[in-house]
């Protein structure tokens, strides 16, 4: 027989080996880096509101303080740990005006005007008291540390520590927390234990009743799923820790092995920290189910031939310029339509009353679909398509999107304070897409300015009636924080450091002095000035954009008028929420979130529209 040579056999490729590991090992990786929270800083969820608290430094004094104890200013101090979506992306911008290199060192500041409140403002806001006096504040017998622990978290997680500190679960499973005593003490001993000679026999049963401990731990987390034979098991670890303390064991090796234990007790507390704060950060800005859905049935009930039309009477209404017209910039249906409901049920004359809703291309449909059908007493809607006009009528603005108002906390201290003087201020201003309201409304002369997240109780028709001379934007001054606090966030502009900043929610803005001054063209020759890298650190500049922009074109309304911190304050006063003429929900804890806090919710509830079929479809309950 002729031998035949077989061919050798096919070397198997490698090729598809490396690749299924590598598909494997990056599967592995993506959930890790999710979990400890290393996606890009600029991330931001697709939510109905695309807001977030943007943290700013903290700072140190370096300068004299005024009278009344306010701290000017201050350097930066960049705070040991940044909070996710901070403002980072903020900087110092270089003064490019040849004229503003030889300006002097004692700035020419405009004076404040005199506000008297009318008797329309002292009926309106009868009732209420100055908020700052009536709120509850913490315990008498807390712990001063405690009260700075909190504050260290604030910088950290911002309003996440206040909604955990009032979800506090005290642990009533005492014999799960007895168990994870024990085991920690074993495990400190048994090191020292294991070197010893002789004790053999009582390392096996140390080891033996640490990995019982473990076992009993991982499955169970109460008393009530423990295992019958659990009080054995501790009374054999009772015995063998007594054994071990009898022994002669070198005590500096006991303590190092607990402080070990601790420390990465102490890690573990602080990861589950990060995860839970993620999460409650991802509720606050992530737009919910029912309200996704009731955007959508909205959209298609629009589309439909059956639809009901534009009401052409109202329509004539929109730009006469004898009406009261509000702004709204708002995503959420439901949010716009508490705002106009309250406003309108408030108003004493409501014949006059236009509303302008601003929103995007996304919810316009839906926005449009629900205020044609829904009926304000003699108050007309007029909803714009807010994108769309950016798009195709003032394409010279590069900010396309809209923003609605960016809220933003700050760590005031100083070093000549007690610690307990520290603070942690909350404060909402101006997005960029309210410096093209003048744009949009060319044929109107004044407006109010509504956040869709207020509350009105009171009649606000006496706003139409102020004198504002000279100046711009009636707004809520907030002299908690002045400007010369936060001089390295303004740039190299000149600033008058003893000025209040200001607060969003009720702003009545003189659209003829805002031509007049050029507020919008100094607030583009100012935004190209910072450095914006991606979207997180264009809506930082919001903060130092909206303070310059306005500097001395501030009217100071009654303090009275609005009470803000309704969305992360639970120390208000329910006397003071209830008697205020409008409620503020700056914060992350918005009412018509699961978040949102309870004893406030009810006045936001007391406004929402109810028996709508598509709400109750939605399962839409807030």
């Amino acid at each position: 027989m002729k031998a035949t040579l077989l061919p050798p056999p096919a070397k198997r490729r490698r090729g598809p080996r490396v690749a299924v590991l590598a598909l494997v090992l990056f599967s592995l990786l993506v959930p890790l880096a999710f979990l400890f929270d290393r996606s890009q800083s600029g991330y931001v969820t697709t939510d109905e509101r695309r807001r977030q608290e943007v943290v700013l430094p903290s700072f140190h004094h370096v300068e004299k303080t005024d009278g009344d104890g306010t701290v000017n200013g201050l350097k930066q101090d960049t705070p040991k740990k940044t909070p996710r979506g901070n403002s980072g992306g903020l900087q110092k911008h270089k003064q490019t005006d040849r004229h503003t290199s030889r300006v002097s060192t004692k700035p020419k500041v405009l004076p404040s005007p005199k506000v008297d409140p009318s008797e329309a403002v002292k009926e309106s806001t009868q009732g209420t008291r100055e908020v700052s006096k009536d709120r509850k504040r913490l315990d008498k017998g807390t712990n001063i540390d405690e009260v700075e622990n909190v504050k260290a978290c604030q910088l950290e997680f911002g309003s996440y520590c206040l909604w955990s500190r009032e979800h506090k679960v005290v642990m009533k499973d005492s014999i799960v927390k007895r168990l994870k005593d024990q085991l920690f003490v074993a495990r400190s001993y048994y090191p020292s234990i294991a070197k010893l000679e002789g004790q053999e026999e009582l390392t096996g049963v140390m080891k033996q009743n640490i990995q019982d401990h473990e076992r009993i731990l991982s499955v169970s987390t109460v008393d009530a799923d423990l295992p019958s034979f659990t009080n054995k098991k501790m009374e054999q670890m009772e015995q063998t820790i007594a054994r071990a303390k009898s022994c002669t064991v070198d005590c500096h090796n006991v303590d190092r092995k607990l402080r070990q234990i601790l420390d990465m007790t102490e890690d573990e507390a602080h990861f589950h920290m990060k995860q839970s704060a993620f999460l409650y950060n991802l509720g606050a800005q992530t737009l919910p189910k029912s309200h996704h859905c009731l955007s959508m049935r909205l959209t298609l009930e629009y589309f439909k031939p059956s639809s009901p039309g534009s009401n052409d009477s109202s329509a004539r209404k929109f730009s006469a310029t004898h009406g009261r017209h509000y702004v709204v910039l708002s995503k959420n249906i439901l949010a716009a339509s508490v705002v106009i409901n309250s406003t309108v049920s408030s108003s004493k004359d409501r014949k006059n009353i236009i509303f302008h809703i601003l929103t995007d291309a996304q919810n316009f449909f839906a926005m449009k679909y629900w205020f044609d059908k829904k009926s304000y007493r003699e108050a007309a809607v007029h909803v714009v398509n807010y994108e769309d006009i950016i798009k195709e009528k003032l394409t010279k603005f590069s900010v396309r999107h809209l923003y609605l108002s960016e809220e933003f906390r700050v760590l005031v201290r100083s070093t000549e304070q007690p610690a307990g003087k520290t603070r942690m201020e909350y404060l909402s201003l101006f997005s960029h897409s309210h410096f093209f309201i003048p744009e949009i409304f060319k044929d109107l002369n004044k407006v109010v300015v509504l956040d869709d997240d207020v509350v009105v109780q009171r009649d606000l028709s006496f706003l139409w009636n102020l004198d504002m001379g000279d100046k711009v934007n009636g707004a809520i001054e907030f002299c908690g924080l002045r400007l010369g606090q936060v001089r390295n966030l303004l740039g190299s502009t000149t600033v008058d450091t003893k000025s209040c900043a200001w607060m969003s929610g009720i702003n009545v803005i003189n659209l003829d002095k805002w031509r007049k001054h050029k507020v919008t063209e100094n607030y583009l020759l100012l935004l190209k000035k910072f450095v914006m890298k991606d979207e997180t650190s264009l809506r930082a500049a919001a903060f130092p954009l909206s303070l310059l922009s306005f500097q001395h074109l501030i009217y100071p309304l009654d303090e009275r008028l609005i009470l803000s911190g309704l969305g992360y304050d639970y120390a208000i006063d329910e006397e003071v929420a209830r008697s205020s003429a409008a409620l503020h929900y700056n914060g992350n804890m918005k009412p018509w979130l699961e978040l949102g806090i309870p004893n406030y919710r009810r006045y936001w509830k007391r406004f929402l529209t109810r028996d709508d079929k598509f709400m109750d479809e939605c399962n839409i309950n807030p």
